[in-house]
């Protein structure tokens, strides 16, 4: 198959030689011999813009032939769209007029109507007397290097731009490459983290992140995210956040075999999110509950046993031991005595009971909790600090309440103008200490609370 012209092809692309025997057809073979073993897809042009070469790898890549392109007047009309063809001829015939080479990237068309984005290089072709006498051009295809193009930038922008965190971990689970939300996120810098161990960076949630990352090496990406509750170590102690995860296994292209690089980690802080959904839910399940237990209340004769059953409904979910005392009558004006009405059981499960004291006031020390929340007619916490083992389980004691409570909430106890009483929320050791919005939780409660005291006093005593 001839990849050029036989008449004019050397004439015009190369120097005329001393002997004309050596422009014969020998030597145009010869031309059209090296033209298609080369690797490259190779044309060449005239002045005029005629393609006057045409080599196999260019038939291969575009699937015209020699005999159907050789001839043609640029690429108009056959290999390049026709709204096209004038910017490609006029960027491939630049090369005429310009020194060195002229690199280009354009769409050309296949035999059967495909596109074909190639990358050229285009430079001129000089006669005898030195003068542009036509371009050469060399072509090949550029999906696999513009693919190779964007792997690297979206790389590049994966770890420098990215709005989550993106971590290389290796096959040791330990961090290789780190972005600048990554680090952030685990609390150093971008180089600090690397190569240690992912025990050093977290305080919790490290183990299931281990055999998250651990099942990704063997068994491959799960099918969706995973969120996951981890504390992250800082200067200023831990920091529990949520991250909602993502894993993938990197192997080697290079391998005949799969061999695992490690794991491409992705992960996206979304702890406010997760908290506001949990503080709606637990608001909704709050509103339940005091909407379940003035149905019960309403159901019960006895005054003092609704208010018990608004403590029963209350504790579920917010506290483990709950107490109520009412304001002790007469007495001295001066300081106010606590009389226990009602409290929940202590080591065993059940619902709260009435107490049999005969009205005996309760031994509060000059400053318990209770007694400030009636002085101050409003709510106040406790807890054991940072006392442990029988120091906390005193410091309970010595307030009468149960031995394992380390967090005490307070609430006065109102109805009418008068104060009645408080009501003692308790938790122990596996809970959280009382925040804010447990306190408005439990004012609602109180306020409930008090209205069945309140109608319990009105009531004739018995006998």
């Amino acid at each position: 198959m001839s990849a050029s012209r036989r008449s004019g092809a050397t004439d015009e692309l190369g120097p005329e030689g001393p002997e004309p025997e050596r422009e014969g057809p020998a030597g145009s073979d010869l031309l059209a011999a090296l033209l298609d073993g080369m690797d490259a897809a190779l044309c060449a042009f005239d002045a005029d813009g005629v393609v006057t070469h045409w080599n196999r790898e260019a038939e291969r890549i575009l699937g015209w032939t020699a005999e159907e392109a050789v001839g043609r007047a640029g690429f108009a009309g056959w290999a390049v769209r026709s709204a096209d063809a004038e910017e490609v001829e006029a960027r491939l015939m630049a090369a005429m007029d310009a020194p060195g080479r002229q690199v280009n990237e354009f769409a050309l068309l296949t035999k059967d109507g495909r596109r074909v984005l190639v990358r050229t290089q285009s430079a001129a072709v000089r006669g005898p007397d030195g003068e542009p006498a036509g371009v050469y051009c060399a072509f090949s295809e550029v999906h696999a290097q513009i693919d190779l193009e964007r792997s690297i930038a979206l790389s590049e922008a994966l770890l420098e731009d990215a709005g989550w965190g993106v971590v290389l971990v290796d096959a040791d689970l330990r961090p290789a490459v780190v972005n600048a939300y990554a680090a952030k996120a685990l609390g150093a810098g971008r180089t600090a983290v690397l190569g240690r161990p992912l025990g050093e960076l977290l305080t919790q949630g490290v183990e299931e992140l281990e055999s998250a990352l651990t099942h990704v090496l063997a068994e491959g990406a799960p099918p969706a995210p995973a969120e996951l509750w981890v504390a992250v170590r800082t200067p200023e102690g831990e920091r529990r956040r949520c991250w909602r995860n993502g894993f993938v296994r990197l192997s080697s292209p290079l391998a005949e075999e799969p061999v695992p690089l490690g794991v491409g980690w992705l992960f996206q802080d979304v702890t406010e999110t997760r908290q506001g959904e949990q503080e709606a839910s637990l608001l909704r399940f709050r509103a339940q509950q005091l909407h379940r237990a003035a149905r019960a209340a309403a159901e019960c004769e006895n005054p003092a046993e609704a208010a018990a059953v608004h403590l029963d409904f209350a504790l579920a979910g917010f506290a483990d031991h709950a107490i109520i005392d009412r304001v002790a009558e007469g007495g001295d004006a001066d300081r106010v005595r606590l009389v226990r009405v009602a409290e929940t059981p202590s080591g065993t499960p059940g619902p709260s009971r009435l107490d049999g004291r005969a009205g005996l006031p309760a031994l509060y020390g000059e400053g318990h909790p209770a007694l400030q929340c009636v002085e101050r007619a409003g709510s106040v916490r406790a807890g054991a600090g940072s006392l442990k083992g029988d120091a906390a389980r005193e410091w309970a004691l010595t307030r009468q309440w149960p031995k394992d409570t380390v967090h005490a909430l307070c609430t006065v106890l109102r109805s009418r103008g008068r104060t009645l009483g408080a009501v003692t929320f308790l938790r122990t050791s596996n809970r959280t200490a009382f925040e804010r919005a447990d306190a408005m939780y439990a004012e609602d409660v109180a306020a409930h609370i008090a209205t069945a005291m309140d109608l319990a006093s009105l009531l004739p005593a018995e006998g």
